[in-house]
């Protein structure tokens, strides 16, 4: 008698997921409903919220989201998820091998050996033992304390293994967004230098190679307004505080920093946000796209200020 031979956990995953065409322009509600027979608007609303659908391999919440025909629509299969609440982490997205997860600033992503608060891991880690209490979540890489934005974890150590091997050749696009001190001189342009670590561990910077780590960093100015600028990042590299020492080598140091800064912090807190993760999933192998608005804090130091009098001569500020 014959094995059947067993699936790869690339098969089983997408076995999870059925993948639609989609044909002519509808709104994504009215496309699941006349796609999935037999199912009920309250199901349907429950897979957006439950971010079970994906609409060109981003997840896709929006029930009136305007469908073009050559999109594809993917609805997951996967059902037994906790609900998951905290006002320090939201669960972007979630499938049998990895979590995309946008952290707040303040949070660590990890417990080291000085300080051993509430984290990233520990909060997911309860999230996956209330499913089973040998489910664990492993880190994958990590976000300054003080950084909030998109992070990967992975369910499983073969996962975690695989994205840290290959983060290279996985990671399509990664960027972030800064408020920075100062009115940026060029509207684009890239930095490059080694990255070495001090004995009391402040990194600091080398236009020669010095034995440190290369870094490179491109960035694309956004706005200049009130003495700030805003500008996009992306990294080539992923070193330890790149982005900050690369800003404070600009002379144009992230604002809310403490380590690198200027003193400037206007918004109470480090102002950078890892907005955008593209990657290739590690089993399965598709694109996925993430992103999240720029934080509304940084967006607010932007806004054009004037002085206008008053009758009584004294001065008002009109925004």
């Amino acid at each position: 008698m014959k094995k059947t031979p067993k699936s790869t956990p690339a098969e089983r995953a997408k076995a999870k997921i059925t993948t639609y065409n989609v044909m002519e322009p509808c709104e994504l509600m009215t496309f699941l409903m006349t796609k999935i027979n037999g199912i009920s608007r309250t199901t349907a609303k429950s897979f957006l919220s439950k971010r079970q659908v994906m609409v060109e391999n981003k997840i896709t919440t929006q029930f009136n989201f305007e469908l073009r025909p050559g999109m594809k629509v993917k609805v997951s299969k996967d059902k037994g998820k906790k609900e998951f609440t905290s006002n320090l982490i939201k669960l972007v997205y979630e499938d049998a091998f990895i979590l995309v997860v946008e952290k707040r600033e303040g949070l660590l992503s990890i417990a080291t050996d000085t300080q051993k608060e509430r984290t990233a891991h520990s909060i997911l880690n309860e999230y996956v033992q209330r499913s089973g209490k040998n489910h664990r979540i492993f880190i994958v890489h990590r976000l300054d304390k003080d950084t909030s934005g998109l992070m990967i974890f992975a369910k499983d150590e073969k996962t975690k293994f695989t994205l840290q091997d290959y983060w290279e050749e996985i990671i399509r696009d990664r960027r972030y967004v800064a408020a920075v001190s100062g009115e940026m001189e060029k509207d684009s342009g890239t930095i490059t230098s080694w990255l070495k670590d001090n004995k009391v561990f402040v990194t600091y910077s080398s236009m020669s190679n010095n034995g440190g780590e290369k870094a490179i960093t491109h960035y694309k100015t956004i706005k200049r307004a009130n003495g700030y600028s805003l500008v996009e990042l992306e990294l080539e590299t992923g070193r330890k505080n790149q982005i900050r020492v690369h800003m404070q080598d600009l002379n144009h140091p992230v604002l809310g920093d403490i380590k690198y800064g200027n003193g400037q912090n206007p918004i109470g807190r480090l102002a950078l946000h890892a907005f955008k993760l593209c990657f290739y999933h590690p089993v399965t192998g598709d694109l996925l796209e993430f992103e999240t608005p720029y934080p509304s804090a940084f967006k607010k130091l932007f806004i054009k200020q004037t002085q206008v009098k008053t009758e009584d001569s004294t001065t008002k500020e009109v925004k």
